[in-house]
């Protein structure tokens, strides 16, 4: 495996002066999908082409956790950046990313918290330039952090998106059902960008992860023939070779 998120991984690992153990985490996990190898997903990793990018700035030990989504975006989606967010430094590279000039960076946020004059609610296409969606990967009291203290994202606009469905993610608890994980998030980034096969796939992707992490949590056995698989399957058919 090399994405941005698993090299982004190595290099947290790498600084970190103990080993990360996972809540719940006894057995080996397949290092690829992190979850136990009895219950390993590489198989069922979707190909799909994209159009669209994703950079995801991530708070501290998110990449190191198991259950973290932003892992199944890179998975799927080629064109992904993953950057470690920090108060007092920012990667020259990610600044490099946010001005090259084939992108349109979108920084994702609700714009409830936001001035209304950076607000859009759609994604307009701009000649040579494809879109790029920065997606804080993180909890919501740190993504809030991470938003008022990153001055080199507030020239951005920022993309309110509008689900009209609540969250489905059951891999961590939070207080409110419309904040969805970062996996989500970047299926309706896609979709607003006209991706919808690719937007489809990563929601079937993350209820496939899903259900194979809780099943090996519960030391349950995998049913790859039932509905979150089956969908998947069908949707990756076409583009299978």
């Amino acid at each position: 495996m090399s994405h941005a998120v698993a090299r982004l991984r190595a290099e947290r690992l790498a600084r970190s002066v103990k080993p990360f153990i996972a809540r719940g985490s006894r057995a080996p996990r397949c290092p690829n999908c992190r979850v136990i190898f009895s219950h390993c997903l590489c198989a069922l990793r979707p190909q799909v082409p994209t159009t669209s990018g994703m950079c995801l700035i991530m708070y501290d030990v998110e990449p190191l956790k198991p259950s973290n989504t932003g892992w199944l975006i890179a998975d799927l989606v080629s064109d992904t950046s993953a950057f470690g967010w920090s108060r007092t430094e920012v990667d020259p590279a990610l600044l490099a990313l946010l001005a090259d000039s084939q992108w349109q960076p979108y920084l994702v946020f609700p714009g409830e918290f936001v001035a209304p004059e950076r607000v859009v609610t759609q994604v307009l296409p701009v000649a040579g330039k494809r879109p790029l969606f920065i997606l804080l990967d993180a909890t919501w009291p740190e993504a809030r952090k991470m938003f008022r203290k990153s001055p080199y994202l507030n020239h951005l606009p920022v993309l309110s998106l509008q689900p009209e469905q609540l969250s489905r993610y059951r891999l961590r608890r939070s207080k409110r059902d419309d904040h969805l994980c970062t996996s989500e998030v970047a299926a309706l980034c896609l979709e607003l960008a006209g991706e919808q096969h690719a937007a489809e796939t990563l929601d079937a992707y993350l209820e496939v992860f899903t259900n194979h992490y809780l099943n090996a949590k519960n030391y349950l056995p995998l049913d790859l023939e039932d509905a979150a698989h089956l969908r998947l399957r069908t949707l990756c058919a076409p583009l299978s070779y």
